[in-house]
């Protein structure tokens, strides 16, 4: 099972990315495992500067915008 790294501080923003994902994962079955992150040093460790951001097997593939849930399952698709 793949994690989605959900990197945010949890503000609304970061929560919608959150929410979003989840939504996808249940369209597409359990492929996936959704995780949210606080800490701004792990932020570091991908390069991200701006959150909320999601992070699939170490690549970032989304940052400082929430996707519609059509677009993260796309996402997800792409990563399987």
């Amino acid at each position: 099972m793949k994690q989605v790294l959900i990197l945010g501080s949890g503000c609304p923003k970061c929560k919608a990315l959150e929410k979003v994902f989840r939504d996808a994962v249940l369209q597409l079955g359990d492929h996936f495992e959704v995780i949210h992150v606080y800490d701004p040093k792990e932020f570091a460790k991908y390069g991200v500067m701006i959150t909320p951001a999601a992070v699939i097997s170490g690549k970032v593939v989304v940052a400082g915008k929430v996707p519609g849930l059509s677009e993260a399952v796309e996402i997800l698709k792409s990563n399987l």
